[in-house]
Formats: C-alpha cells, sequence, structure tokens
C-alpha cells in the first residue's frame, strides 16, 4: 500500500523553500556578473559554472539556522605548474575585499562567503586544454539550471536552455537525445593546506546523477533528500560523514528500477547495511572513488569511529524503513515514517468513522517553518 500523498508533502517540506531559491539564484549570479566584470580577473576567467547540490538538485532545506549555499567553479587561464595555491588566492581577494570585505573567509579549497542570506564558494581552478575551453563556455556548462530543472540537460554543443518557459522543438530535443555526452576533464583545483593542486571533475558528478535519476524512474534525487534529511536532523551529534560523502554512497546502494521513493530509501539504507558489513566487523572505511576521478577517495577524512557509528545508525534507520514499507495500513506506515524523519513527515490522518484511516489522494500545502 504505498502513499505517495504523504511522500509527497514530506519532500515539499525538506526542499529549498522558493524564497530560499531566488536568494540562491541572486547570490551566484551577482557573484558571477561581478567576476565577469571585474577589470584584472575577467582577463583570467574562461567560464564560471555551478557545481554541488543544488546543481544536482540533491540540495536539502537548511535548518538549524544555516543557510543555503551553492558552490560556483572559476575556471582560469592559471598555470598550475607555475603557480602555487597560496599565490592562486592572492590574485582573488582584492576582488573578495572589493565585494564582500568582512564576509568571506578562506578555505583549505574554497573561499567561502557568507552572507546574510545565502552561503557561496569560489571553487577556482587552473586553465583546463584549449579544446575543454571552448566545451565549458558553453550553455550546457554555465546554464543555472538544476537537473530538475531540466531533464534534458546533456553535455552536448547543441544543448540549450528553454526560453521563459517556452517548449525547445521536437526536432532539436531528438537531436539532443541522440547526441553522447562529451567527455569532460577533471579540472585542477588548488589546496592551499596541502600547498598543491588536486583534480576535481564536478561536470562528471552531475551527469552520473542525471542517468542515476533516469534509471531510478526519476526518483534517485528524492531519495537522496530524504535520507540526507534524516542524517542531518537525527545524527545531529555525528560529525562526520556528511554532505557529498553520504550522497555518494547513497548512489552506490540505491537500486536502479525502483517505483517509489520509499522503496528507494528502504532498499538503500538496507545495501549500506549489507554491502558494508565486513567493513563494519573489522573496523575499515569504506573507499568509495570519485564519480570522475578514480585517484580521490570521498570518504578519505572519515574515521573509523565516526564510519562506526554512521553504519549502527543507518542498520536501525534501515530497520524502521522496512516496517514502514511492509505495513499494512496508512496509521502504522506514517507511524514509522515520522519515527525516522521526525516532524517533516506529514501526521497520520484522523480516524475515519468506521474506527479506521482514511488515505489521502492529493497532497496537502504544507505548513510554514523550520523542520527538524
Amino acid at each position: 500500500m504505498p502513499i505517495p500523498s504523504y511522500f509527497n508533502d514530506f519532500l515539499k517540506n525538506i526542499r529549498l523553500t522558493s524564497n530560499q531559491i531566488d536568494d540562491l539564484k541572486t547570490g551566484h549570479k551577482t557573484l558571477r556578473n561581478r567576476l565577469a566584470a571585474d577589470p584584472e580577473l575577467s582577463k583570467i576567467i574562461v567560464s564560471t559554472f555551478l557545481q554541488g547540490s543544488y546543481r544536482r538538485s540533491t540540495a536539502i532545506r537548511p535548518n538549524n539556522g544555516k543557510r543555503a549555499d551553492v558552490d560556483i567553479i572559476v575556471v582560469t587561464t592559471i598555470d598550475r605548474h607555475g603557480t602555487s595555491p597560496k599565490e592562486v588566492i592572492e590574485k582573488f581577494k582584492p576582488f573578495v575585499d572589493k565585494y564582500y570585505k568582512d564576509k568571506y573567509r578562506i578555505q583549505g579549497r574554497s573561499i567561502g562567503i557568507e552572507l546574510s542570506y545565502v552561503d557561496l564558494d569560489i571553487v577556482i581552478t587552473s586553465a583546463p586544454s584549449q579544446a575543454q575551453q571552448s566545451r565549458l563556455r558553453s550553455a550546457s556548462v554555465t546554464t543555472n539550471l538544476t537537473l530538475e530543472d531540466d531533464r534534458e540537460w546533456k553535455l552536448v554543443e547543441d544543448w540549450v536552455e528553454p526560453q521563459l518557459g517556452a517548449a525547445r522543438s521536437q526536432f532539436l530535443l531528438e537531436s539532443i537525445r541522440k547526441q553522447a555526452d562529451w567527455k569532460s576533464e577533471p579540472l585542477w583545483i588548488p589546496d592551499r593546506e596541502a600547498n598543491q593542486w588536486v583534480e576535481t571533475d564536478p561536470l562528471e558528478q552531475i551527469r552520473w546523477t542525471r542517468e542515476k535519476n533516469k534509471s531510478t524512474n526519476l526518483h534517485y534525487v528524492n531519495v537522496v533528500k530524504a535520507i540526507k534529511w534524516w542524517r542531518v536532523s537525527k545524527l545531529i551529534d555525528l560529525k562526520y560523514p556528511k554532505g557529498y560523502p553520504v550522497e555518494h554512497m547513497i548512489g552506490d546502494c540505491c537500486p536502479d528500477h525502483i517505483t517509489s521513493v520509499a522503496q528507494g530509501i528502504t532498499e538503500t539504507l538496507e545495501n549500506i547495511v549489507s554491502h558494508y558489513a565486513w567493513n563494519r566487523s573489522i573496523g575499515i572505511v569504506p573507499d568509495l572513488r570519485d564519480r570522475g576521478v578514480q585517484s580521490h577517495d570521498v570518504w578519505k577524512r572519515v574515521s573509523v569511529e565516526d564510519f562506526n557509528a554512521f553504519y549502527d545508525y543507518v542498520k536501525e534507520a534501515a530497520g524502521i524503513a522496512r516496517q514502514a514499507l511492509d505495513a499494512s495500513t496508512v496509521h502504522e506506515k506514517v507511524k514509522y515514517w515520522k519515527l525516522l524523519f521526525g516532524k517533516a513527515f506529514p501526521d497520520a490522518p484522523p480516524p475515519s468513522v468506521k474506527g479506521g484511516f482514511s488515505e489521502r489522494n492529493e497532497p496537502t500545502q504544507p505548513s510554514g517553518g523550520r523542520f527538524s
């Protein structure tokens, strides 16, 4: 007995609000416009584009007083062989001092900007190959749209954004669908703390997420949001893993061809338990390789203690999710899902006249306020 209307409401409650999305757009567009207009930096900037959970449509509504955040990749012509990570940051300091004085901090691999309404991360990269530079300027890379905004997005030359909500021609859509994505090349970003350049491939992470979402009947990004919500709202005393490392593990363990978010959540949690039982038994943190950079273990910073704690929490959550999925009444299902997700999951229906519980066929409008 599926309860899609309850999950529709739940997902509304944990997604970014329209105001938060507007704030993200204002923040990153203003930053990118300022970079493009800067008399010094504009000379060395090849392209700017969005990465991270917002771009991949896996972002959740921040809680506990936190702000929504967005990552901006700034592709430059800087030669990584002749420039140190510290020198790269120095090139950008006059810019952030001018526009974001007392609002930024130099981080290990980025410049973080904290505004009253949004957090921005500037991720600077060295010069890509000449062939890659033209591709990185294309609309498919520089778009402001997320994967949920446009399910036809691909890394192809012909891709264009729908204009003002207008549908693209069927001929153009067929052309886009027939083309294979170009192979993205890893970019190099300066790691100030390690004093070295390291590889990253955010475009491959986006492309991989698009394909995974298609293979799960478009449920994958919502499964990610749901489990990430459980992680940040329930495991408040656990520092790591969080963010992308959790999302990566979900991606490895979410089955294809799922028919509901509830099924995806349950089977993903169960697969995490079964896949990493050996790691838990001998105290070894899983080695999870980045989608586009096989030399990068995205779980490298997670300690054995944190992995063990996370695994045990997942095992408990998997049991609750299975009870919810297998329950025979709406009331029982809602009871267990609320145990897992807290106040963000809608309440059980009121008793019917006959003493049972009535099902809802249409989602209700979620109330305002913060859910935790």
